[in-house]
């Protein structure tokens, strides 16, 4: 068991929808809801922070810019076609996940990847 929690952003109708609304080569078939929240960024924080929802709130709070930078990032590297960021548009995009068990299956040592560079 890791001493971590997970937090991971579920994406809301509003967010999609810039996902389609931004896509610098339109053309294509729109991005889904499913298809977006299939395969999501997990963000490790310390297990203090999933001791409550108001732990979570407190850390989102503190953190929900980056948060939204990195989401934002994974989509659009070029930040020209982000729009104005601010923790209500965070709210209105995201909701919030939290788990507190990590089990490690593996056994191997974990690696850092950007790192080992």
């Amino acid at each position: 068991m890791l001493n971590r929690s997970a937090l991971l952003l579920r994406y809301k109708a509003p967010a999609v929808q810039w996902i389609n609304d931004a896509d610098p080569s339109p053309g294509g078939s729109p991005v889904t809801a499913e298809e977006v929240n299939h395969d999501r960024i997990v963000y490790l924080v310390s297990d203090e922070v999933s001791e409550s929802p108001e732990e979570v709130r407190r850390w989102v709070k503190a953190n929900w810019r980056n948060l939204f930078e990195s989401e934002l990032e994974a989509w659009y590297t070029v930040p020209s076609l982000w729009p104005k960021r601010t923790l209500k548009r965070f709210d209105e995009w995201f909701e919030v996940e939290c788990h507190s068990m990590m089990i490690d299956t593996l056994g191997t040592p974990i690696v850092d990847d950007e790192a080992a560079e």
